[in-house]
């Protein structure tokens, strides 16, 4: 079983809506892997889903788990099969955090689409219409990728 790992800026916005959007992708498509997500920062340790965040899954009928966000370790690196980053900035913190990459297991999500980029934080921006979008593509094109290479 694959274990995939999201990873934002403080694990309340972008990190968990993935790790919800892929385990709910992942069922409809009878893949089995595991999804969770952490921050690169301590700012939000222990909170839960930022509310807008909660109210956007719930609309779109995705289910939610009982997070509460964490920062990213050392180990997570070694326990996790594929880290994804939101934007450039996490990456760069997440290399720290690790001690480097030498094993590729580092990217943006939606470096394997169409038209690569940031997920922009939507705790900034207030669209979490377009935070969901993104995040469904990232997680599309990831399961697209886990089938090619199983």
């Amino acid at each position: 079983m694959r274990k995939i790992l999201f990873v934002c800026h403080g694990n309340i916005c972008r990190s968990p809506m993935a790790a919800c959007i892929l385990r709910q992708m992942a069922k409809e498509r009878g893949v089995s892997l595991s999804a969770d997500s952490a921050a690169t920062s301590r700012e939000e340790i222990g909170n839960p889903i930022y509310p807008p965040a909660r109210r956007k899954l719930k609309a779109e009928g995705i289910p939610l788990d009982d997070h509460r966000a964490r920062q990213m370790t050392r180990a997570d690196y070694e326990a996790y099969d594929l880290l994804f980053a939101m934007d450039a900035a996490n990456i760069r913190n997440m290399v720290r955090i690790a001690g480097g990459d030498p094993q590729g297991k580092i990217a943006r999500l939606l470096d394997d689409t169409p038209h690569p980029r940031d997920i922009a934080d939507p705790w900034y921006t207030g669209d979490f219409d377009a935070t969901y979008r993104d995040l469904t593509e990232g997680c599309a094109a990831l399961l697209d990728r886990l089938a090619q290479n199983p």
